[in-house]
């Protein structure tokens, strides 16, 4: 019979914040594979915690995979523990629960601490749309492509970013989506916790006299349905009305609904389309 994985959310500062759950867990299990065994030995021993640890990180997320599922098929339990957090959230666990579904190993989820969550709570911002980017890469190309994405964003974004590249980051941010409200959370649950609602602008001349320190969640405000809206129709502009119309009848449509499906393009009534044709 094979064995679990379990996947361990851990504090993200606040000791406090463990679930019994998590502790009793990773006492049982049969190893605790682990994103730094350097860090997480002080988590274990704080909690009074024996089991053995295995590395599981980045750079041998791949054959180290291969091995754990070995391990479960075997029959042991594993349960897998990041940094701070919950395991596969911008973070290679997500490897190995992929592994884990295809060999039909059971995978479940003990939750508890997140900090993209607990940033968008304290944001002050919509939380009710959101979406999570992680930390933007470092590939030129594909770090523009996702920016692009982002800057026609209607909901609210989550990003992390570390210290030494928050200024950059903002700076690019800025250049990209404009100017828009951003929440900057730092350090979230520990001792020195900050919570700055404020503006790209702002921030940019806030870091530019104050240096960075601590780990970073930047929610940024989405662009708004009306303003969306608007530059959707803005592009239509400059397309002749009769060309618009053409588009939509080449494509099948009977010219009355055409004329409809123009007039929402263009964020006009039916009417003045009916009357420009008609003129023509």
């Amino acid at each position: 019979m094979y064995g679990t994985l379990y996947l361990c959310a851990t504090p993200i500062g606040n000791l406090g914040d463990m679930t019994p759950r998590v502790v009793e867990t990773l006492s049982q299990a049969d190893l605790i594979a682990a994103e730094d065994t350097r860090n997480s030995i002080k988590l274990l021993n704080h909690f009074g915690i024996k089991t053995s640890m295995t590395s599981y990180h980045e750079y041998n997320k791949v054959e180290k995979a291969q091995f754990l599922v070995e391990k479960m098929k075997e029959g042991l339990n594993v349960a897998l523990v990041t940094d701070a957090g919950t395991p596969a959230i911008s973070d290679p666990g997500e490897v190995l629960v992929k592994l884990c579904q295809r060999e039909g190993i059971t995978v479940t989820s003990l939750p508890g601490a997140a900090a993209c969550i607990t940033a968008l709570t304290l944001s002050g911002l919509s939380t009710r749309r959101f979406c999570f980017e992680g930390f933007l890469p470092q590939d030129k190309r594909e770090k523009e492509e996702i920016l692009e994405e982002l800057a026609g964003e209607t909901r609210t974004m989550i990003l992390y970013e570390a210290p030494h590249r928050l200024a950059k980051t903002l700076l690019e941010l800025y250049e990209r989506l404009g100017e828009r409200n951003l929440t900057i959370c730092r350090e979230l649950t520990k001792k020195f916790e900050t919570v700055m609602p404020t503006t790209f602008s702002a921030a940019l001349t806030f870091y530019g006299e104050e240096r960075p320190k601590g780990e970073y969640v930047l929610v940024i405000e989405g662009k708004s349905l009306q303003q969306k809206r608007k530059e959707k129709q803005e592009a239509f502009w400059d397309l002749a009305i009769e060309e618009h119309m053409r588009r939509y009848e080449e494509a099948g449509m009977e010219r009355k609904e055409a004329m409809k499906m123009v007039a929402k393009d263009r964020g006009v009534s039916k009417r003045e389309i009916y009357q420009y044709m008609l003129d023509k």
